[in-house]
């Protein structure tokens, strides 16, 4: 390559192609190929490329761990979960239709897992995803009322078109962060879809906000086209941290 050929790939914005230029000149070269392939071979890697950075920026902004995948989770360790449920949901579907899915049992059985392999899959598709858990948006938005970017911060998760909020109804919410969370709630509403875990049954949740009026109305939004998941079985978490202190015996 000579250096006017990669200023002219870089002055339109066509650097990456630089890193397969060589491979490709080579197969062209033994293959024979026209220039219209040898064109089109390099337009496909700077697709595939540009497709690829997209993805990677989805998954730095939604912030979860890019390990929890449906690849990743063990279905066989509780066989109650509906696999069939859980991949229709990996369509993104609801995420269109805007809708919520709640992900209910006790701590261990996967429901973080799968919060985040739908998020994961959300990506893939290319759709805009938050994940964090509640009392973690509940900080952040609160750290706005100090630098004046409270609006701002707000929109951050009532705008994507899929928010996961993990841990729901850990512990009660204290009056300022119950009326927070009905308004990240409110503007989502009929907007996006979001997908909540929570440890607790869905008729304990209006116990968590201490306000009967604003539990009922940040309740009747979550309810509006929810997919309810309850998971019952083992820890998953327990399990394997038994059998590995019986294979180190």
């Amino acid at each position: 390559m000579t250096n006017q050929l990669i200023l002219q790939l870089k002055s339109l914005k066509l650097g990456g192609i630089i890193d397969t230029l060589d491979v490709r000149n080579r197969e062209a070269l033994e293959r024979k190929i026209s220039y219209m392939d040898f064109l089109s071979l390099l337009i496909e890697d700077e697709i595939e490329r540009r497709n690829q950075s997209r993805f990677n920026r989805r998954l730095k902004k939604a912030n979860f761990d890019p390990d929890k995948t449906l690849e990743s989770f063990d279905f066989d360790f509780n066989p109650a979960i509906d696999r069939k449920q859980i991949f229709d949901l990996a369509t993104c579907q609801y995420i269109e239709r805007k809708e919520q899915v709640w992900l209910l049992g006790q701590s261990g059985v996967g429901k973080s897992h799968l919060a985040q392999a739908l998020a994961h899959e959300a990506c893939r598709r290319e759709i805009d995803a938050v994940f964090t858990t509640v009392d973690k948006m509940l900080r952040d938005i609160n750290g706005g009322r100090a630098d004046g970017t409270l609006g701002k911060r707000i929109r951050k998760y009532s705008h994507p078109s899929l928010l996961v909020l993990d841990e729901f109804a850990l512990k009660l919410f204290k009056v300022q962060e119950a009326e927070d969370f009905y308004e990240v709630i409110s503007q989502r509403c009929e907007k996006g879809a979001t997908v909540i875990t929570s440890n607790r049954s869905f008729e304990e949740w209006p116990e968590v906000f201490g306000d009967s009026l604003l539990a009922s109305a940040t309740i009747d939004r979550l309810s509006f086209r929810a997919h309810k998941i309850e998971i019952v079985g083992p820890s998953y978490r327990t399990d394997k941290g038994r059998k590995n202190k019986k294979g180190k015996r």
